[in-house]
């Protein structure tokens, strides 16, 4: 990797997590916007490719907090190239928005014995998409918006048969929602403490972030997170963006009223990032496991495994 290559990647690193530190500092949490801007109507959902394929990791958080400073209604976004190939065009003038796109080459070297060398190296590529509301000429259905589900209660079943098919165990009573590794199992107040059910489930998908990173599943490293309060801000910023996430997925509004603990989440979560740009892109990408972690226990999900 060139310097010139090096300055590029660390310049996108600052870049975003300038602007996550941004949205923080006005007190709001990116990836909770898009349905606090009273502009959402119809299905919740992630972003979307223009083969309404969903983002995944930080691009979620980068294109839901630019539809909702832009006032973008569609979840659909797409490159000037792919909007040209289905006949269509960017309106004159308008800007795009920047994701990231992240993979590793090999490169041959010589070592200072003289042998060859394979080394993995990782490279970040920024890019820019538009989104639909910006582009004119495409067929008809893509500027179509889907209408919300008549009855909210069957996406609530549908959120209980989801965890349901997870296994983790979930014991109601007290005040307070946790994770309790010893036991592995996650403590629930009783659905009736909750404003709606919309509000218990992302409490419930907050707390199965924590669930789903135990050492015997994706082994992520919590052992410090009761005596180190940085790696405690990391572990939270983990849980929040995967349960908005998983939100998403589900089509349910994530809970939009802070907790009492969110505010001193906010405070460290800025110093966090302050101090390590790169702490937004891991989060991300954490968060993003532990909810495709759980989508693969589901039914449908072993099926297409066992097939394939």
């Amino acid at each position: 990797m060139t310097a010139k290559d090096r300055e590029t990647r660390a310049d996108i690193y600052t870049r975003i997590t300038e602007r996550i530190v941004a949205d923080l500092e006005k007190g709001t949490r990116p990836w909770v916007q898009p349905w606090n801007a009273g502009k959402a109507s119809g299905r919740i959902t992630r972003p979307l490719r223009h083969n309404g394929q969903p983002y995944t990791g930080l691009n979620v958080l980068l294109l839901w907090s630019e539809a909702v400073a832009r006032g973008f209604t569609s979840t659909m976004w797409m490159t000037f190239r792919q909007a040209n190939e289905l006949g269509a065009h960017v309106r004159k003038g308008e800007s795009g928005a920047s994701v990231v796109y992240a993979s590793r080459f090999t490169k041959t070297e010589v070592d200072a014995a003289g042998g060859e060398v394979e080394r993995d190296i990782p490279f970040l590529k920024a890019y820019t998409v538009f989104n639909c509301d910006q582009i004119e000429g495409l067929p008809d259905h893509y500027y179509q918006r889907p209408e919300p589900p008549a009855d909210p209660l069957v996406r609530i079943e549908h959120a209980d048969r989801f965890f349901a098919n997870t296994g983790v165990v979930i014991r109601h009573g007290g005040s307070r929602a946790f994770y309790a590794p010893g036991s592995d199992s996650i403590q629930m107040p009783e659905l009736q403490s909750f404003r709606d059910a919309e509000s218990y489930v992302a409490v419930l998908g907050h707390e199965c972030v924590h669930w789903a990173g135990a050492p015997h599943r994706l082994n992520r490293d919590l052992s410090r997170y009761h005596k180190d309060l940085t790696e405690r801000a990391r572990e939270e910023l983990i849980a929040d963006i995967g349960a908005c996430f998983l939100c998403a997925d589900l089509g349910i509004v994530p809970e939009l009223e802070p907790r009492p603990d969110h505010a001193s989440y906010v405070a460290s979560w800025l110093k966090l990032l302050d101090g390590d740009r790169r702490a937004i892109f891991q989060a991300a990408a954490h968060a993003q496991r532990a909810v495709a972690y759980r989508h693969d226990l589901q039914p449908l999900a072993k099926c297409r495994q066992e097939a394939a």
